[in-house]
């Protein structure tokens, strides 16, 4: 649940509203623009939202529980500010994103409306459809590594530590990093992991045997 200032709710609740959205986005390289549905310059909190971009919020939706909330976006490409060159390379893709509804007559007053990241954007005849997805959508990324049989090195990596290897290749297994490419001490993978049928083994049939089946 947002907290809403007072003021704010009340302007919320007027016939004619005066409001509109700002989004601030920033890249992976450090660059942010502050953009404006509206027809002239808002400043929100010390930062000035420049018109002109024509980015329009489409929906919203606010999931419960740990699942990603969404959102989409369109707009016209503008040439100083998102640019069809940085948009086809990538440069736009993953960008954090802020978005406040904000009282553009009374700027002191707005809220937040949604915050992530760009997710997908793909190209329009007249600009570009982007889709949000929320701060929660972390929770979903894999953190650390994969346990698995094999290894998960490219072969002449750093992590595998072999020079000289151009042209060969791998299948990955702890047999061929012992036996054709005596590296066995760079092996990133863990051959000696109990497989699903020791996992799924019952108790062994004489009873506590030490740990052994």
């Amino acid at each position: 649940m947002r907290l809403i200032d007072e003021a704010f709710r009340d302007r919320l609740g007027q016939t004619v509203l005066t409001t509109c959205l700002c989004w601030k986005l920033s890249r992976a390289d450090g660059l942010t623009v502050c953009l404006t549905e509206h027809d002239e310059p808002v400043v929100w909190k010390d930062e000035t939202y420049q018109p002109g971009a024509a980015i329009e919020g489409g929906r919203f939706d606010l999931a419960g529980g740990l699942k990603p909330g969404r959102a989409s976006g369109t707009g016209a490409l503008a040439a100083d500010v998102i640019s069809e060159a940085d948009l086809a390379a990538g440069l736009w893709n993953g960008a954090r994103v802020h978005v406040y509804r904000v009282d553009w007559r009374a700027p002191d007053l707005g809220a937040l409306v949604w915050t992530g990241y760009l997710s997908e954007i793909s190209h329009r005849e007249t600009g570009f459809e982007a889709e949000l997805v929320s701060l929660k959508a972390d929770l979903e990324r894999p953190v650390g590594r994969t346990y698995s049989r094999l290894c998960d090195a490219r072969l002449g990596d750093a992590r595998c530590g072999l020079a000289g290897v151009g042209g060969q290749s791998c299948d990955k297994r702890f047999e061929t990093c012992r036996d054709v490419f005596s590296n066995v001490s760079n092996f990133r993978g863990f051959p000696h992991m109990p497989g699903p049928d020791a996992l799924l083994a019952g108790p062994g049939a004489n009873g506590n045997d030490g740990g052994k089946r």
